[in-house]
């Protein structure tokens, strides 16, 4: 079924759909055609494909990476990526960023942003929205990250975009968004995520109206799932829950842009045709979405205040083992029932730089400052926990069961030292009366009295 056909048919795919819903599980191996009998059978590459289409490989490991970990997918296009932006002009990035970036001069603190607003004119799309927070490492030594946040008021239309410095995991904060792909359409709303692999085509509708949300840029390893260890089999996030999205192309002759960014640099190209003409794939490299809804969480059932890491959704390794590139963690629903316990987070520096939203409701940790759409940074080993109107509740309060309802918080984690850009530095968004939540955090030692 062609784009137009799908979004015809009420514009959201849904798991009900026998012929484009979505297809269940991570890092399955999946086979859809939109038209039937594109996909080959029991061959990648025949001689004469089915019905005329291109077969080509799109590799997010290399070749020879071992089959637990390989992630390649087969495409059957009507025209092959070679048609689709051969030639390419150099373009202005705007506010987009790509570490090594090097370029505030705001000292060690801890910093934290108020929502950036959404434009309103109806010209500002999801890539002309993109603007880059922090970075850290080098995206061509696939190492580090990137955090974004996007906000927008009009959907890509004719324009396109490919990222070839890294995975992309978009948190929607405000209104649902169409990710209209080459393997399919994601149809995503807050309180789900969306992965997009190294390297595939897309470009984004509005839904709803006006969106606004986060998006961390993953130079490492591809993200996956993290060990559950002493957990066992079940819970955190299962693969049964992520899902990808059913064959569905665009047979458009128009004219249309590629963007793509490459080794920090953005390059433009005009195309005759729209670049997402897969008609069929197969594989397990492609984008997916999650409903962090659907997230298990664990905790402590007697004492004390679990580490945050219990909370990981996905993680992109580092070559040390149990230390990431890219974590990317949640603080969802949950019961607190700890006994003689501070149950918020404790106060900590971390040597994992942490990066953090808020998608709707209050954060327990930060009841007074920090609304849905804002953002903190709290680098490595610089100190901070809840704020003094937090932790005066933490020990005042009788220890019932307490459920903590209607909040959603994540953090973009890493083992690197995220750089505020420029654009960030200098925002008027910038609270530069964060470090005052800390101000009321008096005096508490009583020493005991000595004899004599």
């Amino acid at each position: 079924m062609r784009f137009d056909e799908v979004i015809a048919r009420g514009g959201r795919i849904d798991d009900a759909d026998p012929d484009h819903g979505y297809l269940p599980g991570f890092g399955n191996t999946h086979s859809t055609e939109a038209e039937e009998g594109a996909l080959p059978v029991g061959r990648n590459s025949p001689q004469r494909p089915p019905l005329g289409l291109y077969p080509e490989q799109l590799s997010a490991t290399a070749f020879t990476a071992p089959r637990a970990r390989n992630r390649r997918s087969w495409l059957y296009r009507i025209l092959p990526s070679v048609r689709h932006g051969a030639r390419f002009e150099e373009v202005g990035t705007g506010r987009i960023r790509t570490a090594p970036c090097r370029e505030s001069d705001l000292p060690l603190m801890p910093l934290r942003w108020h929502p950036i607003p959404v434009p309103t004119g109806g010209r500002t799309d999801f890539l002309s929205g993109l603007r880059t927070i922090a970075t850290c490492g080098d995206a061509a030594m696939q190492a580090g990250m990137a955090s974004h946040v996007y906000v927008a008021d009009a959907s890509m239309e004719d324009r396109f975009f490919q990222d070839a410095d890294g995975e992309l995991l978009v948190v929607p904060q405000q209104n649902r968004v169409r990710f209209l792909t080459e393997f399919g359409i994601i149809v995503a709303e807050p309180g789900e995520i969306v992965v997009i692999p190294r390297g595939v085509r897309f470009r984004v509708e509005l839904v709803d109206g006006p969106i606004r949300g986060y998006l961390c840029e993953n130079y490492g390893a591809a993200l996956a799932l993290p060990e559950r260890g002493p957990l066992g089999a079940n819970g955190l996030a299962n693969e049964r829950d992520f899902l990808y999205p059913a064959a569905a192309y665009e047979d458009r002759e128009t004219g249309c842009e590629l963007f793509v960014k490459a080794r920090g640099r953005m390059f433009r190209s005009v195309l005759p045709h729209s670049p997402l003409d897969v008609v069929a794939w197969h594989g397990n490299c492609a984008p997916c979405k999650y409903d962090l809804r659907r997230f298990s969480p664990v905790g402590s059932t007697l004492f004390d205040h679990p580490d945050p890491s219990i909370f990981t959704v996905l993680t992109a390794a580092s070559d040390t083992p149990g230390t990431a590139n890219v974590d990317f963690v949640i603080f969802p629903e949950r019961w607190l029932v700890m006994e003689d316990t501070f149950r918020p987070p404790w106060f900590h520096a971390n040597v994992m730089s942490e990066f953090m939203g808020l998608v709707h409701g209050v954060y327990d940790a930060k009841p007074g400052g920090f609304v849905p759409g804002a953002m903190s940074l709290h680098n490595s080993l610089v100190a901070h926990g809840p704020d003094t109107q937090a932790f005066e509740a933490a020990r005042a309060k009788d220890l019932e069961p307490e459920r903590l309802s209607g909040t959603l918080a994540f953090m973009f984690e890493t083992r690197y030292a995220l750089e505020p850009t420029a654009y960030a530095s200098s925002l008027d968004r910038l609270d530069t009366a964060y470090a005052d939540c800390w101000e009321g955090l008096g005096r508490r030692f009583r020493p005991p009295a000595r004899a004599g």
